[in-house]
């Protein structure tokens, strides 16, 4: 069977065992709540056994039969500063996953009592065994949202320890195959599945922490365009990070060199953002996430900037703008000698962008479509923006290819070395496949798109460079629609020769209706 086949089936089947966990298990827990459970049980049995396939494989030349899973704590207790130090967090072996579960299936009665107070002195000590160590921020409150203890699980402990113990087995019950041996990446695409399954079911609030794969390769793509290798991806709305991660499908996994940085102002969307890292097999020395609210407190100011920076930040919402006496003088804000508007933050995360983009770098964001065109303070930023020639290219999108919102969106990229004055708009909007309720990029629009994007050509109807006059001339209006004349599609008439038929037909009725008077006439002197 071919490699590309049976990974299609392996991954249909993980997601077929996911949906069937998330079918048994919810009902008294909200789907959106019930995933930090699904989710968090996925991480803990991916960090166990990554841990046991490390200690092994660096156990193995000296003793064959070496299994770290099956030892006492006390035998390997020497391992763990060594191990912090390496992987930047610890596990004994009697706390490890396929442990846990093995004791709570033969000693059902101590599962019912006490599960969830073993696994929550689980969680504590991992996120403990990091403290002092370099990885002590990126496991701090990782386990905050799998709440044990919770009424949501069931009205009394016997309750929630009955719906751990399902959800322990359902976990271990997947076929995610070994870590080392697994042909997809198995937790990394279980997680994403499952993201994207809450959000469409979640509608708004869903949409709201994922963006579709498909946009994120696109967005990828776009901002790679030329580069073998980029020196860090940065988002400052990551949500779960799946446009962060994407890049290393993009470019490969060595090809970003000093990691993945981000920041999130939700912190159970912050926790699954470092989750969904780790579940990538992202070394807690390659990436640095933190949770606080970008606009007014932003984390990364002492980084070099960026190469590449990909996101999707919220759609107008409000921020503190001019009521914060500070912002106008902030280095991000202050270029353009103005604030976004209070009620819409869309473009106060451009300027955040731009000032944190290399001089080498991309930026590729999703953009709400009103920010193309409005006036007041948003059409002084984006005067500021194409006077200093950082647009490169505005792209409409379809609509309908978000979670939770039909809006047809757009994608902006920034560049600080453009090689002229030009800027490219294209027409995207028919790039599209149906797909149940959503619109869906498949990777032949993705493809065509990017190549629309490196050919930078006009091609009527599609895609135009636009010269910064034009663009002054039009009052500095970025939409797609003000450049790319949309292609009449309606039915051209020639009403000569429609004319010229109508003609026809009269005729032809004429001599019909004088040939059924003629029969008429002889049907009538027979019958006489």
């Amino acid at each position: 069977m071919e490699v590309g086949i049976r990974n299609e089936q392996e991954r249909d089947e993980i997601h077929r065992a996911i949906w069937a966990i998330a079918d048994e298990l919810r009902g008294a827990v909200d789907g959106w709540d019930f995933k930090n459970y699904i989710l968090g049980m996925m991480f803990y049995r991916y960090i166990s056994e990554n841990l046991t396939n490390y200690i092994n494989d660096g156990e193995v030349e000296t003793n064959a039969s070496f299994n770290f899973a099956e030892c006492s704590d006390e035998e390997v207790e020497e391992l763990r500063e060594e191990i912090i130090d390496e992987k930047g967090f610890y596990i004994p072996p009697s706390e490890l996953f396929e442990n846990i579960r093995k004791r709570s299936n033969s000693d059902s009665e101590w599962a019912r009592s006490s599960l969830n107070e073993k696994l929550d002195s689980v969680f504590r000590n991992i996120e403990q065994s990091s403290q002092g160590s370099e990885s002590e921020g990126n496991f701090a409150g990782l386990f905050t949202d799998f709440d044990v203890n919770s009424n949501k699980l069931g009205s009394n402990v016997y309750k929630r320890n009955e719906k751990l113990v399902k959800l322990i087995n359902g976990i271990a019950n997947m076929n995610l195959a070994s870590i080392k041996d697994q042909n997809i990446d198995a937790f990394g695409d279980a997680y994403e599945y499952l993201m994207g399954m809450y959000a469409s079911n979640a509608g708004k609030s869903g949409g709201e922490f994922f963006t579709p794969a498909a946009v994120s390769e696109l967005l990828t793509r776009l901002g790679t365009v030329g580069k073998k290798e980029v020196n860090k991806v940065y988002d400052p709305a990551c949500g779960s990070g799946s446009l962060l991660l994407k890049s290393l499908k993009v470019l490969g996994r060595d090809a970003v060199c000093d990691g993945f940085f981000g920041q999130e102002i939700n912190i159970t969307t912050y926790n699954l953002c470092r989750i969904n890292m780790f579940l990538h097999d992202v070394g807690f020395d390659k990436f640095n996430i933190e949770c606080d609210d970008t606009l007014v407190s932003p984390k990364h100011w002492d980084n070099q900037p960026f190469d590449l920076i990909v996101s999707n930040p919220p759609y107008s919402i409000k921020w503190e703008g001019s009521d914060n006496v500070t912002l106008i003088s902030d280095l991000r804000f202050s270029p353009a000698g103005v604030l976004a508007p209070k009620s819409k933050a869309d473009l106060a995360f451009v300027m955040h962008i731009i000032s944190w983009l290399s001089p080498s770098g991309t930026g590729a964001i999703v953009c709400f479509p009103g920010i193309m065109y409005r006036g007041g303070s948003e059409k002084k930023i984006r005067e500021y923006l194409v006077n200093e020639n950082y647009i490169d290219c505005i792209i409409q999108l379809p609509s309908n290819l978000f979670f939770g919102t039909s809006i047809a969106t757009c994608i902006m990229i920034m560049k600080k070395n453009k090689k002229n004055n030009k800027t490219l708009f294209i027409d995207a909007s028919n790039e599209y496949v149906k797909d149940t309720n959503n619109n869906k990029l498949n990777q032949e629009n993705i493809n065509r798109i990017v190549e629309i994007f490196t050919k930078r050509e006009d091609i009527d109807h599609i895609s135009r460079l636009v010269s910064y006059e034009e663009i002054k001339e039009n009052d500095f209006n970025l939409s797609v629609s003000t450049y790319v004349e949309a292609e009449d599609t309606r039915e051209k008439i020639d009403i000569v020769k429609l004319n010229s038929e109508i003609k026809e037909i009269v005729l032809r009725e004429e001599m019909l209706r004088k040939e059924i008077d003629k029969i008429i006439e002889e049907i009538e002197r027979d019958n006489e």
